[in-house]
């Protein structure tokens, strides 16, 4: 594939002032692997190819492996019932509400963000205060006790809280804490090595701090804008390379069987004109009505993330920044670099 790539990104890097690591491999062959900004300001410590990054809801496609797992081991099924899964009471939610609701964000239960009527994701921890978020079940508070928003299965509304209740589903059938299950059962098997669930009061080395920039040129870390641990429903971090580890470990059938991994793979609700959701994933077709891409994405305060696997090419992407936005900005030049070349 000959295409300049580093003048693809460093081009867009000084009009957005990127912050972060780039990494895009052709099957065997890396063929970017930069790094711009710094993952600690105050310190001065640059970036690096082996910094890990929070990727925010990037990480709902290991939710969703997980839940694969366990339908394959007889656990559940993809048609189980919410209320057959959880021994916890939600009085007000539809027990139509299954495994595959959860999956396909066509639940209808109350989010805990709700971007209808939030913009903000820190006015959520004004009244619930991020230090108190460590495990899954202290989220539940948080919309529990909330009405349906519309009947199960009616319309794609992505939710964040059903991925919640997926990640209690993977610890109540499992007999493990969530973040466990996936450090064992996914990033091992993909040969994840740098990657976890990591609270913000013990990071490990090499992580980066996610920045949020104000319009007068101040900044501030984003320690106190999330969860001090990630769950089901994001805050992983991972290098560029561990995360294409696991698009090779997933589409090699190695973290499911072939059947499950076309079924997490499949165009299961439509979200736009040629845009559909997987399990855990986002899915592009052309319009031809063939796959452009299987990609997810995630956004906090001080973390922008876009990560895909293009299947025609087997070209893997990742984008991971540790500040608010600029990722997108990123993915798209490669992409549309990638596409120039008719490749894909």
């Amino acid at each position: 594939m000959n295409i300049n790539f580093t003048k693809v990104i460093s081009d867009i890097q000084s009009k957005v002032d990127f912050s972060g690591a780039v990494y895009v491999k052709d099957k065997d062959k890396v063929l970017v692997d930069e790094s711009y900004g710094f993952a600690n300001r105050s310190d001065q410590l640059a970036n690096n190819s082996k910094t890990r990054f929070g990727i925010a809801s990037g990480c709902k496609l290991f939710t969703a492996i997980a839940i694969c797992q366990l339908v394959e081991e007889g656990k559940l099924s993809f048609n189980s019932k919410l209320s057959d899964c959880l021994a916890i009471d939600f009085k007000y939610f539809d027990d139509k509400v299954s495994v595959h609701h959860l999956l396909t964000h066509t639940s209808g239960i109350p989010d805990y963000f709700d971007e209808d009527v939030m913009e903000d994701f820190e006015e959520l921890w004004v009244k619930n205060p991020m230090y108190h978020i460590r495990k899954l079940n202290d989220f539940l508070s948080l919309f529990q006790n909330e009405s349906m928003k519309f009947p199960a299965g009616e319309k794609f509304h992505y939710n964040n809280a059903g991925y919640i209740l997926l990640g209690l589903i993977v610890e109540q059938a499992s007999k493990l804490e969530f973040s466990e299950y996936v450090q064992q059962y996914i990033f091992s098997k993909a040969n994840m090595k740098s990657s976890g669930y990591f609270s913000f009061d013990s990071l490990p080395s090499n992580t980066a701090l996610g920045y949020i920039d104000n319009p007068d040129g101040t900044w501030k870390t984003n320690i106190y804008s999330l969860p001090v641990k990630g769950g089901s429903d994001g805050g992983a971090y991972v290098t560029v390379e561990d995360m294409t580890n696991l698009w090779v470990a997933l589409m090699n059938n190695q973290l499911l069987n072939e059947s499950n991994t076309k079924k997490l793979l499949s165009t299961h609700t439509l979200v736009n004109d040629n845009g559909f959701y997987g399990y855990g994933t986002w899915i592009k077709k052309r319009a031809e009505n063939n796959i452009l891409k299987y990609h997810v994405m995630g956004y906090d305060p001080g973390v922008s993330f876009h990560s895909a696997y293009y299947p025609d090419s087997s070209v893997k992407v990742v984008v991971c920044s540790n500040k608010s936005d600029g990722a997108f900005d990123i993915m798209s030049g490669i992409e549309e670099a990638i596409q120039s070349t008719n490749t894909l």
